[in-house]
């Protein structure tokens, strides 16, 4: 038969045994059967097809073991998604390295043995290695140091022993390196520091011991770090200071000793830090007060003495803040002892001093401070219609599973969506700009003015947006039934002449509203099906302003006559892709 891809066979509940006809189909190149109730044994003779190139069997109840021939039936493979499987058991096989165009393994969540085989070094177009939560032992290979194409490492929740090999640092393209839930017992190596894609780094509940690496102030692009639970000693090291996007950091339950350094001031993004369960010792720092994103704070069970700040995020104090220990004093609200008198005369002492030296500085620069700033208020103000209260890159993370792959929706000219979910529940779709194209900066805040004031129940609704130097993203309404391109562009999808001639309706509304609705005309300029969204009653809406333009009010006669040519070719166009 000449069928090259059988992708729509998830999650359909199919049930019984893999049948073996599949090895008829001498075209087949990818298979996608994961998430089914298929049982019986694991037979790779079942899809011995010479140009078979992905497979994907996880979440189903199959049994058995990776045969040592399985490279030889598989020679092509590319891409194989083996987890979640009732009874996978056995070792990887050393002839794994026979796979040698394999880019994705997946075989998480199994019961697989042994060791990890250092042949897996052969596999240098390998990005996605994925074993965590299997029986694995023994210690990481070295040969892992040549996979030089690996985005993501996952190797948590095993047994594995011993230390991160140095080669590690050879992994310059990493950006996933999850380590936790293991039997890990040496110290952090340095060569770490020399990832510097890194986005995720969790090595937490193991056993490392010694002290955190200087080189972690390397990682200048990470969001997320957590050494918790392991035997860590000595300071802090200042340097960490310099992860000015880092937005979670655990250390918690560890032995670390000495003072917060001052320079975790300077993590701006931070929105998350636990020490708690140290050795740490000295004042909380007054500069903290600058983390303005901060949500979640704990430094109980240390050695801290002292004043405990007051303002910024510590202005609020919630039940996400744990600062309970004997020594420190402030704020009733902090249900600490106010601290000893004395000591606030010095601290209102010094704040005077600052009160009287901020006045005269701020005689002198006020003219020029008061233009920046209604500049600024301006410009602000574009944004101040979308969201009352931007939603944090935290929350974003977590809603989108750290924008993984697998919520990935769509992609376009400036960036990528991802489906998510708020923490209310709210099904959201995240466009994020992608900030290296000089463009995006435009396109995002193109979007921001024209839809600011734009309402229309056929235009995409804007929830919020979350932006700052390094990220921007806006937070759209989730669109259930996908783009109108699907339905006009493939076999598997159908529209009757009533729901045609609906989406036609609505999209000559929003077209309407854009162009006359408005107080200043608005042009897309990019109307095509696939910026034609359908809601659950499929209901279309219309969305992407990137590289649309707001016509100023001496345009507006000018160009009226060619705007209504220009609706009525749209309409005409629309109406024939229907």
């Amino acid at each position: 038969m000449l069928v090259n891809s059988l992708v729509f066979l998830f999650v359909l509940v199919l049930s019984g045994e893999i049948p073996k006809e599949i090895s008829n189909l001498a075209e087949l190149e990818e298979l996608n059967l994961g998430h089914n109730s298929f049982s019986g044994q694991l037979e790779m003779e079942n899809f011995n097809i010479s140009g078979m190139r992905v497979i994907s069997l996880t979440f189903n109840n199959l049994s058995g073991s990776l045969q040592p021939n399985m490279c030889s039936i598989l020679p092509n493979i590319e891409e194989l998604y083996l987890g979640n499987l009732t009874n996978l058991v056995g070792t990887i096989p050393h002839s794994i390295s026979n796979c040698s165009k394999l880019t994705r393994l997946e075989l998480s969540e199994n019961k697989l043995t042994g060791l990890i085989p250092n042949s897996l070094g052969y596999l240098t177009l390998l990005q996605i290695l994925n074993l965590e939560r299997n029986y694995l032992t023994r210690r990481i290979p070295n040969e892992v140091g040549n996979l030089s194409s690996l985005l993501k490492l996952d190797l948590s929740g095993n047994n594995i022993v011993g230390s991160i090999p140095t080669s590690i640092g050879n992994l310059r393209n990493l950006q996933r390196f999850n380590l936790s839930s293991n039997k890990l017992s040496s110290n952090m190596p340095p060569s770490l520091g020399n990832l510097q894609d890194l986005v995720v780094l969790d090595l937490s509940s193991n056993n490392m011991v010694g002290s955190l690496p200087q080189e972690i102030g390397n990682l200048k692009v990470v969001t997320k770090i957590d050494l918790s639970m392991n035997q860590f000693s000595n300071e802090i090291p200042r340097e960490i200071g310099g992860l000015r996007t880092l937005v979670h950091l655990s250390l918690k339950h560890n032995k670390l000793q000495g003072s917060i350094p001052d320079s975790v001031s300077n993590m701006v993004g931070l929105e998350f830090l636990d020490l708690s369960n140290n050795n740490i010792s000295g004042i909380i720092p007054m500069s903290l007060e600058k983390l303005q994103n901060l949500k979640y704070f704990n430094v109980s069970v240390n050695k801290l003495y002292g004043e405990i700040p007051s303002r910024g995020p510590f202005k609020n104090l919630s039940s996400q803040f744990s600062i309970h220990t004997e020594a420190l004093c402030g704020s009733s609200r902090f249900s600490v002892p106010p601290c000893p008198t004395s000591s606030k005369h010095r601290s209102n002492r010094k704040k005077l001093l600052v009160l009287f030296l901020l006045l005269g500085i701020a005689l002198l620069v006020v003219p020029s401070t008061f233009i920046f700033f209604w500049i600024r208020y301006r410009k602000a103000d574009s944004l101040s219609a979308i969201t009352r209260e931007r939603t944090s890159y935290y929350e974003l993370l977590q809603a989108t599973d750290a924008l993984s792959e697998s919520n990935l929706i769509g992609s376009g000219s400036f960036g990528s969506v991802y489906k998510g979910v708020l923490r209310s529940g709210t099904a959201i779709a995240v466009k994020v700009f992608n900030l290296q194209l000089d463009a995006a900066f435009k396109s995002f805040d193109t979007e921001c003015e024209i839809l600011r004031s734009l309402r229309h129940r056929n235009l995409v609704k804007v929830i919020t947006s979350c932006s700052n130097l390094d990220f921007k993203a806006l937070v759209l309404e989730y669109m259930s039934n996908g783009s109108l391109d699907k339905y006009l562009y493939s076999h598997n999808y159908f529209l009757d002449i009533r729901q045609r001639l609906s989406i036609m309706i609505d999209v000559a509304c929003a077209l309407e509203y854009l162009h006359h609705g408005c107080a200043l005309p608005v042009i897309h300029c990019d109307v095509k099906p696939s910026n034609v969204l359908l809601d659950e009653d499929m209901v279309s809406h219309l969305r992407d302003f990137g590289i649309s333009k707001l016509l100023g009010e001496d345009e507006v006669i000018y160009t009226q006559k060619r705007y209504q040519h220009w609706v009525i070719l749209h309409r005409v166009r629309l109406l024939i892709l229907l």
